[in-house]
């Protein structure tokens, strides 16, 4: 995603001249140049930690993209912290952070007068966060439908061709599109991350992945999937907020539906999202074979989105 997303500032640049002036990675070490970081820096040994490299970058925003860990949002919410501790804008495409501590990191983004924001955590770089916030001022959210999860997806097209759960996971894998640790696309964890993060921000539930009422695909079989398919039905990992009274329910699970369902039109590694809302009835978002350029589309329209606001 960093490459990518580092090759489309580099197209861009004419109108929207934004430097890298720092990278730090886990497997490549740490790179630094003030006057503007290549596609394919040259890297050097790795800082020791995430504060001394804010400190020497000196960025204006700091853009996390580490992999998700469903349990804490760790290290990403201390990578976030650190930055707006030192008040620097800051963008993530992870969705941990935003499932685990969004209240508290919204605060102290406040308190640092810094912007936060993360629109490639949920539904890859298509508006959700941001078309809520710019396109819709006065609509309540009262829930949200969605099948967010394309690995899960991809592993089930595979079942119901005859084809093993784990066929379809490296194909998964081929694509690029799975979680590092693929049990949590398998066991539900990732839908369940971004069912937190989306009625964090949404909904102002305050809750985490933890409190997700969830079930994954592990225990579906090929013939099991490919007895639907010849019934005309498929099944589908789906994520589901209700609000109810002042608690807002959240569920993830596999769910049978027919072919001709909405939710089930959307092919391949596409994902759709709807909203239930008071004054727009229900509207919603759709992704069309989203890869890594559309994240890091995601990454660069915050960027974009901060540079407009401060």
């Amino acid at each position: 995603m960093g490459k990518a997303f580092a090759r489309l500032l580099r197209e861009k640049r004419a109108a929207y001249p934004f430097p890298i002036v720092g990278i730090h990675t886990a497997r490549h070490g740490t790179a630094f140049d003030f006057k503007g970081l290549s596609v394919s820096p040259e890297f050097g040994p790795p800082v020791s930690s995430v504060d001394e490299f804010l400190e020497r970058a000196k960025p204006d925003v700091a853009i996390e993209i580490t992999t998700l860990n469903p349990e804490t949002g760790e290290p990403a919410i201390t990578h976030i912290r650190s930055a707006l501790l030192r008040n620097i804008h800051v963008i993530t495409a992870n969705k941990g952070p935003i499932a685990h501590a969004y209240a508290t990191l919204r605060e102290e983004a406040r308190r640092a007068q810094a912007e936060f924001r993360f629109e490639s955590t949920v539904m890859d770089g298509a508006p959700v966060f941001n078309m809520v916030r710019n396109s819709l001022p006065g609509v309540k959210i009262s829930g949200f439908t969605g099948v967010l999860n394309s690995t899960s997806k991809v592993v089930m097209a595979a079942m119901a061709r005859g084809e093993s759960m784990e066929a379809g996971i490296r194909e998964a894998q081929a694509l690029g599109i799975a979680e590092a640790d693929a049990s949590f696309d398998i066991d539900g964890w990732d839908s369940a991350a971004k069912s937190a993060a989306l009625a964090n921000v949404l909904m102002d539930a305050r809750t985490t992945p933890q409190q997700v009422e969830r079930e994954g695909i592990r225990g579906l079989t090929p013939r099991e999937v490919e007895a639907l398919a010849r019934d005309g039905q498929t099944i589908l990992l789906v994520s589901r907020a209700e609000r109810e009274g002042n608690q807002v329910r959240l569920r993830v699970r596999p769910e049978i539906l027919p072919k001709t369902d909405l939710l089930a039109t959307v092919q391949g590694t596409s994902n759709i999202l709807l909203f239930h809302t008071d004054l727009m009835g229900t509207i919603g978002t759709v992704s069309i074979n989203p890869g890594v350029e559309q994240t890091a589309y995601g990454l660069f329209s915050d960027l974009v989105d901060i540079a407009r606001s401060v």
